[in-house]
């Protein structure tokens, strides 16, 4: 079962339909248990002690006796529900005599990743209640319940907050509908600032906001060049041209060589790659013979010409880099 760990209702009926089948609850992901810790320290949610077992006891227990409570529902890459759907979690797989009920709506834009692990699920053979089995209410409000609520709060001011701007605008003419001054209503888009002061509310600039990117052991360390490079090379991959210079004489001791990752197979490209090793040769002689001789201009000449010539006989454009070796 799975649902949003934020929907502490639907945890309480799970706990209780758990309960009255005899079985065991087995709550797996950080956030799921931590919601439901915290409600139960609270009083929100009602549980017998003795009903939780941990994950790693699992297999102390038949399949029929046992309820996993998971989170996942918005098929997350690194979600408990997507790693069993994949089989790479660590201690719970899912069998062709599973029943995974998921409790929750897709938020728009997840369609797809959803979609994704209910295909998984039916691949392994997995009975998957969802959708149109009317297992989940929505969350929100509907609009004569926000119409009710905008009448008994009576608000001077108004910032619809959560879901697409569509439905914010929506909220909009709810609030107006229900008396509250169209200029005393704010839609804003993240990092935009609603500053109150002594009881006047108004727009006041942004703030940085955003995705923070991780990588590795990076956080927020990777910016547009990097990833404009990296998009690049997944795009059309690399090649790197290798040339040694004499450094009095300005002639050529090796190269140039040509190499190529992720733009084309060798071996199916000498002659290309033969034409093109020709052409870096023609541009550096007549770079030299123009007395043209820093490095930057000669790099600047190869990838230039070099680029124009790979994209008349491919349509691509690889990274090119041009490394000048002086001995």
């Amino acid at each position: 079962m799975t649902t949003f760990a934020s929907n502490v209702h639907r945890i309480q009926q799970v706990i209780q339909a758990t309960e009255r089948a005899k079985r065991k609850l087995v709550v797996v992901g950080k956030s799921m248990v931590r919601v439901i810790t915290i409600a139960t320290r609270l009083g929100y949610i009602d549980a017998p002690k003795d009903i939780f077992i941990d994950v790693d006891q699992i297999g102390k227990y038949r399949d029929e006796q046992l309820t996993i409570l998971t989170t996942g529902s918005q098929g997350e890459p690194m979600s408990a529900l997507t790693r069993m759907a994949k089989g790479a979690h660590r201690q719970i797989s899912i069998t062709e005599y599973d029943t995974v009920i998921i409790a929750a709506s897709a938020i728009p834009g997840n369609e797809r990743s959803v979609s994704a692990i209910i295909d998984k699920l039916h691949r392994i053979g997995a009975e998957v209640v969802y959708g149109q089995a009317k297992v989940h209410a929505s969350g929100h409000g509907s609009q004569e319940e926000l119409k009710l609520m905008l009448n008994l709060m009576k608000p001077k001011y108004f910032v619809p907050i959560h879901g697409e701007f569509r439905m914010q605008h929506a909220h909009r003419d709810l609030a107006i509908h229900t008396g509250t001054a169209p200029e005393n209503i704010f839609l804003v888009d993240k990092g935009e600032v609603v500053e109150f002061t002594n009881g006047q509310a108004r727009k006041t600039g942004k703030v940085p906001s955003g995705n923070v990117l991780i990588d590795g052991l990076g956080v927020g360390d990777v910016g547009n060049i990097v990833l404009r490079d990296r998009r690049l090379l997944s795009q059309d991959g690399i090649l790197v041209v290798v040339v040694t210079l004499n450094k009095k004489t300005g002639e050529f001791v090796s190269g140039p060589n040509i190499i190529s990752r992720g733009f084309v197979y060798v071996r199916e490209s000498e002659k290309l790659l033969e034409d093109a090793n020709e052409l870096v040769s023609v541009i550096l002689k007549k770079c030299v013979s123009e007395n043209v001789n820093e490095w930057s201009s000669l790099k600047s000449n190869v990838r230039e010409g070099l680029s124009r010539f790979l994209f008349e006989k491919t349509k691509r454009r690889p990274m090119i880099l041009p490394i000048i070796m002086e001995v």
